[in-house]
């Protein structure tokens, strides 16, 4: 059976967001484009990594393109979207491997979210999309570099967002407090 397309080749929004208290948020990027909404879940380690990348490829498409590129030196305000998740939240897959590049003729990033097989959870690691035989879903998403680069502002805050933590240890702190390895096992 051929693996599903999530196509967003121009999304009207693209963002990352949660679901959930600190310390129990599951991470989602959600995709919608003319009333079609498509979610996908992935870890918040994933979601740090693909903003700062984006961030990096956006540089550096601004460093070789010059002004004939599109692409902002930082978000543009009119562009910032704080607002939630559209609810329910019904993710289609998680994410194992992400890919992204940079598509010269239409000035516009790439996005492509694969699906986290069965046999990458088992063997705990995420092969290339297409390598162990087996059709994958996916998320496509094309972003022009203003949408882009308000993508990767949005996902670092919504990573931040989370616990606080230990000024002694830097551990994150539950609501109950933690217990501090720096004060020798005392709850802070």
């Amino acid at each position: 059976m051929p693996a599903h397309v999530f196509d967003h080749q121009a999304p009207d929004r693209f963002v990352a967001g949660t679901v959930g208290l600190p310390g129990e948020r599951t991470f989602f990027l959600q995709a919608s484009s003319a009333g079609t909404v498509h979610s996908v879940m992935l870890e918040k380690e994933q979601v740090e990594v693909l903003a700062e990348r984006i961030d990096e490829l956006l540089d550096l498409v601004r460093a070789r393109a010059g002004a004939d590129h599109g692409v902002p030196p930082h978000p543009l305000p009119e562009l910032e979207d704080n607002a939630g998740l559209v609810t329910p939240v019904d993710p289609e897959f998680r994410v194992g491997t992400m890919s992204m590049g940079w598509d010269t003729e239409h000035h516009r990033l790439l996005l492509e979210c694969f699906e986290l097989t069965r046999a990458d959870a088992e063997s705990g690691s995420s092969s290339e999309p297409g390598d162990d035989g087996q059709d994958r879903a996916v998320l496509r998403v094309m972003l022009p570099g203003p949408q882009a680069r308000e993508f990767a502002r949005r996902a670092l805050q919504v990573v931040s967002a989370g616990r606080g933590e230990c000024p002694l240890c830097h551990q994150p702190l539950d609501a109950q407090g933690h217990i501090c390895p720096r004060l020798n096992g005392v709850a802070r």
